[in-house]
């Protein structure tokens, strides 16, 4: 159990938040009257009063609101809760689904103290329900539900693509195949063929999002700009080559050039990566190989099924 010390919004973005009497959270928006609300995954943001008197009795004088945070709850550790978890307070129904984020320009707090508590100890969360929240409301936590379908990002590499200069048909075909299969997608993103930009985009998508399967596609091939498997292989914490490999044999069959894909298929916690590469055609082969095997290897990487074995 929590209780609500503090209800914060502001106007414009980039400032700091002021504290209100209550704050009226809207279905699928966020509070109302506050500039971060939308249709988007961080509708409101959450920050433990513990995890800020911890970084006030450094020095850092924060007062109310001035990490951008929503809510300030005492009794939780949010950063402890994974993506999914529900929070129930005065008949407002959150679901968390980012934690943390990577501060672009440094507020006032971090160029006085060379840190800041938000990107690794706050939470975002999307409104289920809408209510009112005052200070002294007592809110819950509940776990993940069991049904919660799994999650999944697209990202495509491209520079053309990035720059606006061809028409991004993979991604879409993608997350066309994950809908019907089931899965949530989170997010559809499309990057240019940079090594450091692709890994720290899919740290994020694992780390902060915990999407539970990352698909990609191009930047698997010969050319020198073509760094896909490298990035992937790079944020790797174990290696997972049976489902590149089912891929290439699958689409030997068809072609021998897939001999020529250096697409990886790897792990980063307890997210699933796997590389496809960039046409269409491609595309929807490799998917039509390993789609209705991914699911149980996720569930069991996540936890939701046990190891089974076959006589």
């Amino acid at each position: 159990m929590g209780i609500v010390k503090a209800v914060c919004i502001s106007e414009r973005r980039g400032v700091g938040k002021k504290p209100v009497s209550e704050g009226r959270f809207i279905k699928n928006y966020g509070i109302e009257n506050d500039a971060h609300a939308g249709d988007w995954h961080r509708q409101v943001s959450l920050l433990s009063s513990d995890k800020i008197s911890e970084f006030n009795a450094r020095g850092a004088n924060a007062e109310v609101g001035d990490f951008g945070e929503n809510l300030i709850v005492e009794g939780f550790d949010f950063s402890a809760m994974p993506v999914g978890t529900r929070l129930l307070c005065g008949g407002v129904v959150l679901e968390i689904t980012q934690i943390g984020k990577e501060c672009h320009n440094h507020c006032a707090i971090y160029r006085r103290m060379g840190d800041c508590i938000m990107p690794k100890q706050g939470v975002f969360a999307r409104v289920l329900e809408g209510g009112t929240i005052r200070p002294g409301d007592e809110m819950t936590a509940f776990a993940p539900p069991p049904d919660r379908p799994l999650t999944a990002a697209v990202v495509t590499l491209s520079d053309k693509g990035a720059r606006g200069e061809r028409e991004d048909k993979s991604g879409p075909l993608i997350k066309e195949y994950l809908e019907k299969a089931g899965y949530a997608v989170i997010e559809t993103i499309i990057l240019p063929d940079e090594q450091n930009e692709i890994e720290k985009q899919l740290k994020r998508l694992s780390d902060s999002r915990q999407a539970d399967l990352i698909l990609t596609t191009g930047g698997t091939g010969f050319s020198e700009r073509d760094r896909t498997p490298e990035a992937t292989l790079n944020v790797a914490t174990r290696n997972a080559p049976g489902i590149a490999e089912a891929i290439r044999y699958g689409s030997m069959q068809i072609t021998k050039r897939a001999m020529l894909s250096r697409g990886a298929s790897v792990i980063r916690n307890r997210t699933l990566i796997v590389n496809l590469p960039g046409s269409p055609k491609a595309v929807k082969e490799s998917l039509d190989i390993i789609m209705d095997e991914l699911p149980h290897g996720i569930n069991i990487l996540t936890g939701r099924d046990k190891e089974c074995g076959r006589a």
